[in-house]
């Protein structure tokens, strides 16, 4: 899923809306938490500066 994730989010990078949506769908999808870290520090590092708030609130706790 990792890689499937990365391919998808490259691809979308072009529109913020579509690049949230396959972040949240790629996440919800992950159930490795090592693969999940993996994505999130890829993430950061890939689009952290076009897209730092949408990046940093994907990947925040839940609260609730």
């Amino acid at each position: 899923m990792f890689e499937l994730t990365k391919k998808i989010l490259v691809r979308v990078s072009f529109d913020p809306q579509l690049f949230q949506k396959e972040l949240s769908k790629g996440i919800r999808w992950m159930k490795d938490t090592e693969e999940l870290q993996r994505l999130r520090e890829w993430c950061i590092k890939e689009f952290g500066v076009i897209y730092p708030s949408i990046v940093y609130k994907a990947f925040a706790p839940a609260k609730g």
